[in-house]
């Protein structure tokens, strides 16, 4: 008796299709009329769009079947596609690599953002729009870093890492005063708590008292 392993069978193309398709399609690539193939491509198209039906929220449903149809028989079965038939060339064909940005951000609790804005800031010539920029800045710096450090920072550092990004260029006047923000931790919540409060709730009736239950060995 011969039996079959996976390990004597060819490599299967395309996975998520299984043997069996891959199979089909090669039973009719040496059907020897194109009407037959076409008939039986047809049949396949189908059964592989039940195989994967996730496939159907693909834009060009049919035509990446179609395409999936094309490479399963190594690009040799002969029939009329609706589509044009996909070129081998383009199975190998890699795009190019997009590189990390390499931009160097000082603070990272800020982001690139506040950089930009800094810069931005600096180009203002208005005096009091640029104030009001100046101090909407702070503020958003402030609040990220609360955010990201989890916890409270003073006003002090918040103007010296302002000047420092604007290279001095960009400074509130003394008597303004950054939005309070303040890092407040969740507080512990305790299920044994939570757990008696519901008993206690269980233990009264709808006029807040507390339900009384029979003993069944008290005597009427």
């Amino acid at each position: 008796m011969n039996f079959d392993y996976n390990t004597t069978r060819s490599d299967l193309i395309l996975a998520e299709y299984g043997r069996n398709v891959q199979n089909m399609v090669k039973y009719i690539i040496d059907l020897p009329t194109k009407e037959e193939r076409n008939k039986y491509a047809q049949a396949v198209i189908d059964l592989m769009g039940f195989l994967n039906p996730h496939l159907r929220d693909v834009a060009d449903f049919k035509h990446k079947l179609w395409d999936h149809l094309h490479i399963i028989s190594d690009y040799k079965i002969d029939v009329d596609s609706p589509y044009p038939k996909p070129l081998p060339e383009a199975a190998q064909f890699k795009p190019e690599h997009i590189g990390y940005p390499q931009q160097r951000i000082t603070y990272k609790h800020y982001g690139k953002t506040v950089e930009k804005l800094i810069a931005k800031t600096m180009e203002e010539e208005h005096p009091e729009r640029k104030a009001a920029m100046v101090q909407g800045i702070a503020n958003f710096m402030k609040m990220a870093y609360v955010q990201w450090n989890k916890d409270n920072v003073a006003d002090e550092v918040i103007l010296k890492n302002l000047r420092e990004l604007s290279g001095g260029n960009l400074v509130l006047e003394e008597n303004v005063n950054l939005q309070k923000v303040e890092f407040r931790p969740a507080p512990a919540r305790s299920n044994n708590n939570n757990r008696g409060r519901n008993n206690n709730k269980g233990r009264q009736n709808n006029n807040g008292r507390p339900q009384q239950r029979n003993n069944p060995k008290q005597r009427h």
